[in-house]
């Protein structure tokens, strides 16, 4: 049976729901530009940087990290907003969604440990061989 979850781990679980519930609402909000599948493509998009683990670990954390911070979908929300940049808009909507995804679901940033190394703990194998 797997040991409960600290309460900070709760909390930052919770805060990556909310925010990708107001990432959603952005996006729904928005000028449509993309069609629905280029919406689906651009979502799934932060997840390419998993590439970067093919040089190294050290490289891998960084490039992941690189596109997994909300601040990266906030100041292109930022700018698409003072550009009135509608497609820029719903790029940062749905990449701040991502992210906040990938927090809800317990995938942190990464450490140069190796992928299964987040700041919110460890995530899939190595989890539960830690349990």
């Amino acid at each position: 049976m797997p040991k409960p979850q600290p309460a900070a781990l709760r909390w930052q679980k919770a805060e990556g729901a909310v925010i990708c519930a107001a990432g959603l609402w952005l996006y729904a909000g928005a000028e449509a530009v993309l069609p629905i599948w280029g919406a689906v493509l651009v979502f799934f998009a932060p997840d390419l940087s998993f590439l970067g683990y093919l040089f190294g670990r050290r490289v891998g954390a960084i490039c992941y990290n690189l596109v997994h911070v909300y601040a990266a979908a906030i100041v292109t929300l930022v700018l698409a907003h003072l550009w009135q940049a509608p497609l820029g808009w719903e790029l940062g909507a749905l990449w701040l969604a991502h992210c906040g995804l990938d927090r809800m679901l317990g995938y942190g940033l990464k450490t140069p440990q190796g992928f299964e190394f987040t700041h919110l703990g460890r995530i899939g194998r190595a989890r539960q061989d830690a349990e």
